[in-house]
């Protein structure tokens, strides 16, 4: 479990920050001097994008479909992404499993060698994650031949499932702009687009159950109830405790509605039918299926394999009030580092008040950077006006419910809150509401600056295309994912199957991590294991006798890849076939 974001995800964070707040001082200053610049032609884009609001299937997939052709369009500058987070290839794990057809791998034999972050290896080996991302990312190794499809895919789900979800709180034209919104920033251009550890389904989850809430209470629609339970089930199987104080919310809303709704008894019946009964059921098959998976990864219907995990490895606990774990015994140097210090201090910090504060704060600018920035701030001055709106009432109290609830956990990172994604958007669009009728001496400085938010959005997506293309620094997170990949492709071209040791220096960061596999570790061509020192990796070299040997000095800049020391091979194998070489 990171503490924090990837450097990489923070330099591109804030290194939008200056161009955008320069940006927004120049429209502020041009609203109060030239507040009708532009208007003409502003005048008649708002009039085709209100025409087209109001076809509100239309509007759903064009937000979808942006979402898909922007990151399409900036291929040839962001190529499909290269992991080197830790969680990442735990993700890619889950989705390569499930794309060989199995729901978990058997304990391989040399597994305390093949030791990684975030994997279960008893009783099975598997992803610690929820499945449903891994579903998504196995969707796109089969059906169109790369993980990163499954990602590209979600993103432009969850901007359509956004527009459809602020439809049923704002009007069409608001709702349009808000579901457009995250095609232009952190839709397509962030790390939950360009990596395989994202928010975007659990933001689709979210968007789906606050979306099909009102819809219920209005119209009491089949449909409605089974996307709303399609939503709960998209939580619970990518942010388990996010979604289930979204979900509880949620359902206090509508029980709050059925205890005030007067009906007779054929109009009550009929609403069950419609409305409780559909979502039971879907419920239901989705609760059956998850423990399915439970089951088959952990041996207990009951148990998370992140739960599993957790106990197995970790020291630190998730939220302020517990008490750590006792510390297990280790295999490997940087395992132990990354739990008992980089891990471990960071929840030691939280349990003093200062540092508690200290990493309020931190998440509180976190969320601010990801889904504000500079460009989209102004309306937040206006949040008093929209805490007193009865429009979007129900959505600021589950917004504060959902962000104060997450604000218990000591780790963060911005996934964590994605189901509060859409109600973000939703105070963000009504805040621009309230801006946009704003006068400074009877000038339309507010309609101004609401149409500059959108060209600042605009104009900084080249700014962050490239942000987000700069080649690493070597020995940077970031550049560990491409110096791997090369590697792998390099030993890829050499004939026969090779095994590569993977030794790190002292002082190694130990998020900075290179031994990871895939499903089925022996039909690789490539293998990764750790360097355990001669006399144990002996019997590693025993079990790939077949295999030639590489060590990879990781810490390196840059890293170095030399073959194993001959002598060390030749004695291991000469005991296996009892043979002179």
């Amino acid at each position: 479990m990171r503490s924090q974001l990837s450097g990489t995800e923070f330099m591109f964070m804030f290194a939008r920050i200056g161009p955008e707040a320069l940006l927004v001082s120049v429209a502020l200053l041009v609203s109060l001097l030239y507040p009708r610049l532009g208007a003409p032609w502003f005048l008649r884009a708002e009039q085709a994008l209100a025409a087209l609001a109001r076809k509100r299937a239309l509007s759903v997939l064009l937000c979808g479909f942006s979402a898909l052709a922007v990151r399409l369009a900036l291929l040839p500058w962001l190529p499909i992404p290269k992991p080197f987070i830790n969680d990442e290839f735990s993700f890619l794990l889950a989705g390569d499993t499930f794309a060989h057809g199995r729901l978990a791998n058997p304990t391989h034999p040399m597994w305390a060698h093949l030791e990684t972050f975030h994997v279960i290896f008893h009783p099975t080996y598997a992803s610690m994650y929820p499945p449903l991302e891994g579903l998504v990312l196995a969707f796109g190794q089969v059906v169109l031949g790369h993980p990163f499809w499954g990602m590209w895919l979600s993103a432009g789900i969850m901007c359509a499932a956004i527009c459809w979800m602020l439809q049923a709180w704002l009007p069409p034209s608001w709702a349009l702009l808000g579901g457009m919104l995250p095609v232009l920033r952190f839709g397509v251009l962030s790390y939950w687009d360009n990596a395989y550890w994202g928010g975007t389904l659990a933001a689709t989850g979210g968007a789906l159950v606050l979306g099909a809430m009102p819809r219920i209470i209005r119209h009491q629609r089949t449909r409605d109830s089974i996307l709303m339970a399609t939503g709960v089930a998209m939580l619970a199987n990518t942010r388990p405790y996010e979604g289930l104080m979204l979900s509880l919310v949620v359902a206090a809303r509508l029980f709050w509605w059925g205890a005030q709704s007067r009906s007779t008894p054929d109009r009550l019946s009929a609403r069950i039918g419609r409305v409780p009964l559909p979502m039971l059921l879907v419920l239901t098959l989705a609760g059956a299926a998850t423990s399915y998976y439970f089951w088959r990864v952990t041996g207990n219907p009951l148990m998370m394999p992140q739960r599993l995990n957790r106990e197995t490895y970790a020291v630190a606990r998730y939220f302020y009030w517990q008490h750590a774990y006792p510390a297990p015994t280790y295999r490997h140097q940087a395992i132990h580092d990354f739990y008992l210090h980089t891990e471990f201090q960071y929840f030691k910090l939280g349990q003093t008040v200062s540092g508690m504060l200290m990493q309020l704060a931190t998440k509180i600018g976190t969320i601010w950077v990801f889904y504000f920035a500079p460009a989209l701030t102004l309306p937040l001055f206006w949040l008093p006006c929209v805490l007193r709106d009865r429009r979007i009432r129900f959505l600021v109290i589950a917004g504060a419910v959902g962000l104060a609830t997450s604000a218990l956990v000591v780790f963060f990172n911005i996934h964590y809150v994605a189901p509060m994604a859409s109600v973000l958007l939703a105070v963000l669009v009504q805040g621009m509401r309230h801006l946009r009728i704003c006068r400074f001496e009877e000038k339309l400085s507010g309609q101004f600056l609401v149409r500059a938010m959108v060209v600042i959005c605009i104009l900084m997506i080249p700014v962050q295309v490239h942000i987000l293309a700069a080649v690493p620094k070597p020995g940077s997170w970031a550049a560990i994912g491409q110096e791997r990949v090369a590697f792998e492709r390099q030993l890829q071209s050499l004939p026969g199957p090779q095994l590569v040791l993977v030794r790190y220096g002292p002082g190694h960061d130990p998020l900075a991590d290179w031994v990871y596999n895939g499903a089925d570790i022996d039909r690789q061509q490539v293998v990764w294991a750790r360097d355990m020192g001669g006399a144990k990796n002996e019997e590693l070299l025993r079990y790939f006798q077949d295999r030639r040997v590489w060590l990879l000095e990781a810490d390196d800049v840059p890293p170095k890849l030399q073959p194993y020391s001959d002598s060390t091979i030749t004695k291991s194998r000469r005991e296996v076939t009892g043979k002179q070489p």
